[in-house]
């Protein structure tokens, strides 16, 4: 079972010697400290040893909590374990074991922490559907301001990063959405010289925007300073210090606010974010891409993921209907990423530029013309593969007034069909 355990031996406790004798005085003040928590108290038993300690056991919905009293040691054991399978309990484990310690206050503490079975990550595609990843350990969690960030390590795809509960770039399967996001537009256009990245803490498609030789500067425009903070500790090997890279600007702020302001233009804005859900979703709107329509520079391009066309479908065909409604060229593709564990579209929309019109020659010869460096999913043969739709795609993304149209004319061929 995945879970973590916490195993304590506390000597040289300062407290009130009165604590270390009064099992029923702690038992209530060991609950209050368990809800505190955040965990679920199913029972708890307390026995007092006539003239010494006490024994106290708190069986909880997680798990369990053991503690047993010396004072004639002025110590004490301290015994936590949650388990970990639906959810992740292991911050606040911690925070009642140090809260504990506290409410002691030892002067020594030997603690152990051993982690059970490992992680099962589990990773929605929608309602009914998904799949999972197992981590060896969990490496850090933070709560944000804005969200909630945890990186595992996982024998399959090394350290991982996830966002409220989604997996959102690995250390060795992360060029297959970074360089999917980012090359098609830019190897399409001429010469990109301002580029313009919403999201992206990570880092990825910074670096790999920065492998043209023609691009001046990248803006990086990330809400949440602690996702930057946490790539440059633990994903180098997703970013490969482009922080360090002049031509880089990172801006620490809101992305709708920026775009909504900025008198500049870019020759392509990649929007680096997570699903349209929650605080995101207004990143996902027809008035947003009007707006990044408007910082385009003449023949810039806008790219941006649009789900996974078989676990959302209707997601899929809406954000490409709204794309549809702002920009004259829409061009969705398709790739597998591994760690979405499904096939994902993305789009590359302008009024000018298409870079389905390019074929693999001309792309091999453009990547081989910009000396484009380690680059691990695209050539020429995959800018091709990945704009070949299947036709449920093409249903999906199909132009609303395109699909009227066959409508129209299956209603005739219907018509036509009875008058005979």
């Amino acid at each position: 079972m995945n879970g973590l355990h916490l195993i304590g031996d506390l000597g040289g406790c300062r407290c009130d010697p009165q604590l270390l004798l009064d099992g029923e005085a702690f038992k209530e003040t060991c609950v209050s400290m368990v809800r505190a928590a955040g965990l679920t108290v199913m029972d708890a038993t307390f026995k007092q040893f006539e003239g010494s300690g006490f024994t106290g056991t708190v069986v909880l919905a997680e798990s369990h909590l053991a503690i047993h009293t010396w004072p004639e040691r002025d110590g004490l054991t301290l015994d936590v374990y949650v388990c970990n399978f639906s959810a992740d309990n292991s911050v606040k484990a911690r925070q009642l074991f140090d809260n504990i310690v506290g409410y002691f206050s030892p002067t020594e503490v030997a603690r152990h922490e051993i982690e059970r079975g490992g992680h099962t990550l589990f990773e929605p595609l929608n309602d009914s559907t998904g799949f999972y990843i197992k981590a060896t350990r969990q490496v850090g969690e933070w709560q944000t301001r804005y969200q909630k960030l945890a990186i595992y390590d996982t024998p399959h795809y090394g350290k991982l990063f996830r966002l409220d509960g989604y997996n959102m770039t690995s250390e060795r399967d992360e060029f297959v959405y970074h360089e999917n996001l980012v090359h098609p537009a830019l190897a399409a256009h001429g010469a990109p010289k301002k580029l313009l990245i919403i999201g992206g803490g990570d880092g990825g498609s910074a670096e790999e925007a920065l492998k043209h030789p023609s691009v001046e500067q990248v803006t990086m425009v990330e809400i949440d300073e602690e996702v930057i903070k946490i790539a440059k500790e633990h994903f180098r090997a997703v970013h490969n210090g482009v922080f360090d890279n002049p031509k880089l600007r990172v801006l620490i702020d809101d992305g709708m606010k920026f775009v909504r302001e900025t008198s500049e233009k870019f020759d392509l804005i990649a929007l680096d974010l997570n699903d349209p859900m929650g605080p995101a979703e207004a990143l996902y709107s027809v008035d947003f891409f009007q707006q990044c329509r408007h910082a385009l520079a003449p023949g810039g391009a806008l790219v941006l993921h649009i789900g996974a066309p078989v676990a959302r479908p209707e997601r899929v065909a809406e954000l490409a209907q709204r794309l549809n409604g702002v920009f004259r060229i829409v061009r969705p593709y398709t790739m597998y990423i591994p760690l979405y564990g499904a096939q994902w579209a993305m789009a590359v929309c302008s009024d000018k530029l298409d870079p389905k019109a390019f074929t693999a020659d001309e792309i091999d010869r453009r990547i081989e013309a910009r000396k484009l460096q380690h680059l691990r999913f695209y050539n020429g043969e995959t800018h091709e593969g990945v704009f070949a739709l299947p036709n449920y795609v093409r249903d999906l993304v199909a132009p609303l007034r395109l699909k009227q149209h066959v409508r129209g004319r299956s209603r005739l061929g219907l018509v036509q069909a009875v008058a005979k």
